[in-house]
């Protein structure tokens, strides 16, 4: 019954994963995950009693105060819907690892959590084991920085999104998106059996395999994030196929890297899409403190320049990406030979990674990218998020990321469904008047070189005179 259970349920704490995977995701990825977390994994109480964690004092009610201070490491509490969790042992082997569940360490989690799983209630069974009381009558729901209004209309909003069925995938749109990245992959190779290896026939192919490896990209995107079956496993053998398979790439890495983003988007130290490895500096606040410290890995002030040669680094999943490879030599070595093949897919991925770049960073470079400041949901993914206006071929081109926004509140909705919620969150937006932003697309890929100038000029200003 147990192992029915992780099958079909397929969860954990805050997110989710493909169940082969240790680290792929934010669920739990194996019987003995499920095992260890029912034995008490990181919480230990079912049911509240006296303990000495607080100084002896009885540790069903606590204070925010009390939560706050246990967000260190190896002492880490959560809130989620008033409720206080220890997931201190539990996080050490959390299969998506301990940075996801580590990034709301002492805060409150409820928003985070219904985010990223299709069936809160269904998960809150699991999160038992770690119970260890609750927070105290007189504490509000919410800590710090967060808006209780916000908080409150948001929570309706995903009501009516629900009640809406918004959260309703739509079968054919996915299956005939997985045929036109099939017919490419087809059209690609037929072209070279048609008219030979000349160096026209050799751009067209690469073009088009390009196209296709970038749909394929926000494909497994769709499959990742649980938006397009009801069953978990089913997603996660489709999003295992289309990253692995059609693209090579690794959805153990992409799970890992891609929920911390969607957790604390534009936030350093927590969001990997903001940690540049000291090849970028980004936003107004992290050019200063480089150019005090006087940092100069790079000449971050001619960064807008060299951005432009950045390419994706991606990391392989053995199994899957090894199809991957298989298949491609198959189809190409026996018309360009070994060498001339790895040209070949070289220059693609050459191709495909500026493609991907581009649509990802015009949603979230421009924005503001800062520390910490423990916002509601709402606040925060406005406020690191913006979108590209709609039209079918911005829909197509970015793989509705468009709707980045609208994507950010609710990661597990269905693409399909953003057109129809956006009016929605923009009326919210300015009932509490948080900034919607929607730019075009040329605005947005200017805004991505604007950004970059700007840093670059704050930082050789604060590297001068400071």
């Amino acid at each position: 019954l147990r192992g029915r259970t992780y099958r079909d349920i397929n969860v954990s704490l805050l997110g989710h994963s493909a169940p082969t995977f240790q680290s792929s995701g934010h669920r739990f990825g194996s019987e003995a995950a499920l095992s260890s977390a029912a034995m008490g994994g990181g919480g230990q109480l079912t049911e509240p009693v006296e303990t000495s964690a607080c100084g002896g004092r009885a540790a069903s009610v606590y204070t925010w105060d009390e939560v706050q201070k246990h967000c260190h490491r190896n002492d880490q509490w959560l809130v989620i819907n008033r409720k206080v969790y220890n997931v201190t042992q539990w996080a050490k082997r959390h299969p998506g690892g301990l940075r996801v569940i580590s990034h709301y360490a002492g805060e409150d989690a409820t928003e985070a959590f219904l985010a990223f799983h299709p069936n809160p209630k269904l998960v809150q069974k699991f999160l038992k084991p770690l119970l260890i009381g609750e927070l105290a009558v007189t504490e509000p729901s919410q800590d710090r920085n967060k808006n209780a209004a916000v908080v409150e209309d948001f929570q309706a909003l995903r009501t009516r999104a629900e009640g809406l069925g918004l959260f309703q995938a739509q079968p054919l749109f996915f299956c005939l998106h997985l045929g036109h990245i099939l017919l490419l992959e087809l059209l690609a190779w037929m072209s070279v059996w048609l008219w030979g290896t000349g160096w026209r026939t050799t751009l067209l192919c690469s073009f088009i395999l390009a196209v296709a490896q970038a749909q394929a990209g926000w494909l497994q995107h769709d499959f990742g994030h649980l938006s397009v079956f009801k069953l978990s496993r089913w997603n996660h053998i489709f999003h295992k196929f289309i990253i692995g398979h059609l693209k090579g790439a690794s959805g153990n890495w992409w799970n890992h890297r891609h929920f911390q983003h969607h957790a604390k988007p534009n936030v350093f130290s927590k969001d990997p899409d903001v940690n540049m490895l000291h090849v970028f500096v980004v936003g107004d606040i992290q050019p200063v403190e480089y150019g005090i410290k006087k940092i100069k890995y790079m000449p971050y002030h001619h960064q807008h320049q060299y951005f432009f040669l950045a390419c994706a680094l991606v990391v392989q999943d053995l199994a899957w990406s090894m199809s991957y490879y298989l298949r491609y030599f198959c189809c190409y070595a026996p018309f360009y030979g070994l060498l001339g093949s790895v040209a070949l897919i070289s220059f693609v991925r050459f191709l495909e990674s500026h493609w991907f770049v581009w649509v990802t960073q015009m949603n979230h470079l421009p924005m503001n990218i800062d520390h910490e400041k423990q916002q509601d949901w709402l606040s925060m993914q406005l406020s690191a998020t913006c979108n590209i206006e709609q039209s079918c071929f911005n829909d197509w081109f970015s793989g509705h990321l468009n709707f980045q926004i609208e994507h950010h509140l609710f990661p597990t909705m269905p693409r399909h469904n953003y057109q129809v919620l956006a009016p929605l969150v923009r009326a919210l937006c300015e009932k509490h008047s948080i900034p919607y932003q929607e730019k075009t697309l040329w605005r947005g890929v200017a805004d991505v070189v604007r950004s970059l100038k700007n840093s670059g000029d704050l930082w050789m200003d604060a590297y001068l005179h400071k």
